[in-house]
């Protein structure tokens, strides 16, 4: 076969650890290449503090050209893959097309935003998956408030001042944490104004999915600081004026925030193999049945948990970054470094920054909250990110002893980012 070749589909937790892993493991005897829409590895769970106006967006990216030395990185959106031929097809940005062969080839291409037929979501809701969708909603939300300040009509003053977030998970329960203290600080001047949060989620507790210590701790915080907590409610419709909740209320707004929740990347079910809940079926290798030379890791596929028979690993940063390291040796291992390994985690636990000097953590199931889930919940991501250290801490720092810049930079023009985009990373897809 000659010098390896290896493909690697996506730069997410999944995709960036497995190549950055692969670079260290091949001591450069591999030819290893990352295909990625972007030149930035993107640290989702500081993005609600990006549209918060507390982080600016290049805190949160991490130059793949810089972080992955030996690692050819390839501009482009993979729109189709040939199992016989070995070749990973791609689009670049200025739409020109390539391909690439491989000897082994690693599926991470991550996740995109969950739809549900609900009438005029498509149309009117704000997605939360990239950095332009963040840029748009610091933007409109910063706007919403200021139109709302020369608004004579009370009843437009009232819809602009108000933001609805469907999804109370882990990104829906921080977006509206630290939005509606957001929106407080810039509606300090003018005091006709009183912004309205409401957190929507059709499960009977905020963080349905996390430990019920965390939740209660959120929900306390969240309800602390004015933000109307509607569970087991659900979007039936909405419009450009509002939305019509399942309990019959409706609600102006121009402000409809959309996180609940993620699906396998589309590409995933364009590959002809089998799949799980959309999710690539893989072992407890990472390697896709019938196929020994294509492995896939993250949100991507459908890993066997194994602290839990039958059932699948869950779609979290922690999962997906420590299959990337799972698959980097496993790759390594047939070619002869090293034994392949099963895929086995225990979940460390989480942490939920609600924003102020308010956080929930319950690392290693130690249930925290307040100023010291705080401190755990910082360093967690300080420790997480694979750069960007000293920029993000400082930018914590400075948001600690001085006013926040509420202003629009209008770099995102139009509505955000479609929700059915396969790519809510890249502005073009505006």
């Amino acid at each position: 076969m000659g010098r390896p070749s290896i493909v690697i589909i996506g730069a997410g937790f999944a995709g960036f650890t497995a190549a950055r892993k692969l670079s260290k493991l091949s001591h450069g005897s591999a030819d290893i290449t990352v295909i990625n829409p972007t030149d930035y590895f993107l640290y989702l769970p500081l993005l609600p503090e990006v549209s918060a106006a507390i982080l600016e967006p290049r805190r949160v990216t991490v130059s793949l050209a810089t972080t992955l030395p030996g690692v050819r990185v390839v501009l482009g959106e993979v729109d189709g893959v040939d199992l016989d031929a070995r070749t990973v097809s791609y689009r670049d940005p200025d739409g020109g097309k390539g391909s690439v062969g491989y000897h082994r080839l690693v599926v991470a291409a991550g996740s995109v935003n969950k739809l549900l037929p609900v009438p005029g979501v498509t149309e009117y809701a704000h997605g939360f998956r990239g950095i332009p969708e963040a840029l748009y909603l610091r933007d409109h939300i910063t706007r919403q408030i200021e139109m709302a300040s020369t608004a004579t009509d009370p009843a437009e003053r009232r819809a602009r001042s108000t933001f609805v977030v469907v999804g109370a998970g882990y990104t829906g329960t921080e977006v509206a944490a630290q939005g509606v203290l957001y929106t407080k600080h810039l509606a300090k001047q003018w005091p006709s104004i009183e912004p309205r949060w409401l957190l929507i989620d059709t499960a009977g507790r905020v963080l349905p999915s996390l430990d019920e210590r965390l939740a209660r701790a959120s929900d306390k915080v969240l309800r602390e600081r004015g933000i109307e907590v509607l569970l087991k409610t659900s979007v039936k419709e909405a419009t450009a004026e509002g939305v019509h909740l399942s309990n019959g209320e409706y609600v102006p707004t121009r402000s409809l925030i959309w996180c609940v929740g993620v699906r396998p990347d589309p590409l995933v079910t364009g590959l002809g193999l089998a799949t799980r809940e959309g999710r690539l079926v893989v072992d407890e290798f990472l390697n896709v049945p019938q196929h020994p030379d294509v492995f896939a890791c993250g949100d991507a596929a459908a890993v066997p948990d194994l602290t839990m028979p039958g059932e699948l690993t869950g779609m979290t940063a922690q999962h997906a970054t420590r299959q990337g390291t799972t698959v980097a040796h496993n790759i390594a291992a047939s070619y002869g470094k090293g034994r392949r390994r099963a895929y086995k985690h225990h979940d460390l636990g989480f942490v939920v920054d609600l924003g102020g000097f308010d956080s929930a953590a319950n690392p290693l199931g130690v249930p925290l909250s307040g100023i010291v889930a705080k401190a755990v919940t910082r360093g967690y991501h300080l420790l997480s990110m694979p750069g960007n250290r000293v920029r993000v801490a400082a930018d914590w720092l400075l948001d600690a002893v001085q006013p926040r810049q509420g202003v629009q930079l209008g770099l995102v023009r139009g509505r955000a980012v479609p929700l059915d985009s396969a790519s809510p990373e890249r502005e073009d897809a505006v």
